[in-house]
């Protein structure tokens, strides 16, 4: 067996992420979501403060897991026709294989933005703003493009072996396209901020 191409799997990576994406930025501006607004730590608190805050909820986690893993077997099922099997390049999987790899990619994707909330709520920073001072946001707006990539990348290493030039391509070209997505979801009214 031939080791992954790095750039093909990270190319694979973003291209099913950005789907997915796509799908769970539909997903939180349909008015049905609203109804799986379902705060993750319950209204749990520590040391007087909130876990994760009302913007980690329910609702994103119901469409980002099956929608990565939906993406991953759209894509890798693409990439199969007409030869019937996924380019030698990328992970030896069948698209149902590559349906898991999402759908673990997206649970980490999600799992990953929760260490970073749950310190922003014990410095006091609201849900969806900024921190004061210009040394902090630019910390938290470099943690915030890389938190759910980070997660992502465990995930998928976890179930498949990963060379570190994939992780090196997503940490690069990640965070523009996580920033895009944000831009995104602010413009649509999704979040109360760009960044």
């Amino acid at each position: 067996m031939t080791a992954p191409n790095p750039l093909a799997c990270a190319s694979f990576l973003i291209g099913a992420m950005t789907l997915a994406g796509v799908l769970h930025s539909a997903w939180l501006r349909s008015p049905g979501s609203r109804r799986f607004a379902i705060p993750l730590d319950g209204g749990r608190t520590f040391r007087g403060r909130r876990l994760f805050g009302e913007n980690k909820t329910l609702r994103g986690f119901l469409v980002i897991v099956p929608g990565a893993g939906l993406s991953f077997f759209a894509l890798a099922l693409a990439l199969s026709f007409p030869a019937g099997a996924v380019p030698a390049a990328l992970w030896p999987l069948s698209p149902l294989g590559y349906a898991g790899l999402g759908a673990a990619a997206g649970l980490g994707f999600m799992l990953g933005e929760l260490p970073n909330s749950f310190v922003k709520r014990q410095l006091d920073v609201a849900p969806g703003m900024a921190p004061r001072g210009p040394a902090a946001a630019l910390v938290t707006f470099v943690v915030d493009r890389l938190d759910s990539i980070l997660g992502m990348l465990v995930a998928v290493s976890s179930a498949v072996p990963t060379p570190w030039q994939v992780w090196l391509y997503m940490l690069l070209l990640g965070p523009a396209i996580h920033w895009s997505f944000s831009l995104l979801l602010f413009r649509l009214g999704v979040k109360a901020r760009a960044a």
